[in-house]
């Protein structure tokens, strides 16, 4: 199998799956800070892989983070993850919706100062109450910034999708469902796709790297391990907390 890589002179750095965790994004950011201030002149890229919210205790903290001017000078990539897309879709139509109360929405609400009542969970009507409340509590900047994130971002050789690909589809032609959730056969599968994916979404205890994708979702709000990968030329490295 070719060895796909990012551009030339070209460093990449990728994170993977936050979840509420803003103590260990800040703590990561601190050490891309000191990993690329040994980049020279190389262009730098940093992407995010989503799930930003949920689960962890400080979702909304997340989001201003990243709101921030980026940490390094590079150019910033934001991909939608199931979670952003879950709590999006309960702001617009919350009672099909719901159950992204159980996937950790419930850690979202109260992280911007939301504790649904009885009422709100149980009666009818109870959700569209919730929703309108917690559109009311989430600013504007953090809907924007949640609706123009984006399904995947391709660099080089390097393709960066929340959950992987279906490998039977070609590349431009995979269903939005697919590169939020999908986990198998992608994630076993050694095909050669034509791109190295760099994907999230499903929890490995260490980084997975084949020829054809690398997972680098570590479980960071339970295991305290958030992971960020780190590309240049045909080198694969990675930062952790």
């Amino acid at each position: 199998m070719k060895t796909y890589t990012p551009p030339a002179n070209t460093r990449l750095y990728v994170v993977g799956d936050i979840h509420g965790r803003a103590d260990l994004l800040q703590l990561l950011h601190q050490k891309i800070i000191h990993d690329a201030a040994t980049a020279g002149k190389k262009t730098l890229h940093l992407v995010y892989l989503g799930d930003y919210i949920d689960r962890g205790s400080l979702s909304r903290q997340v989001i201003t983070t990243l709101l921030k001017p980026s940490p390094i000078k590079a150019r910033r990539h934001f991909l939608l993850g199931n979670h952003e897309q879950a709590m999006l879709d309960f702001l617009d139509d919350p009672e099909p919706a719901s159950a992204w109360l159980s996937w950790g929405g419930m850690a979202t609400l109260h992280s911007y100062g939301i504790t649904p009542t009885k009422k709100e969970l149980s009666e009818q009507g109870g959700l569209r109450q919730l929703a309108k409340k917690l559109a009311r509590a989430l600013p504007a900047t953090h809907l924007k910034f949640l609706k123009n994130c984006r399904l995947s971002t391709r660099l080089g050789d390097i393709l960066c999708v929340h959950a992987g690909i279906n490998p039977s589809l070609p590349l431009n032609a995979q269903p939005e469902q697919t590169l939020l959730t999908t986990r198998q056969p992608f994630i076993n599968d050694p095909a050669d796709y034509g791109v190295r994916v760099i994907f999230g979404h499903t929890v490995q205890e260490a980084p997975l790297v084949m020829d054809n994708k690398i997972g680098i979702d570590t479980g960071a709000y339970a295991t305290g391990t958030l992971t960020c990968a780190v590309l240049e030329g045909s080198s694969v490295r990675f930062i952790q907390t």
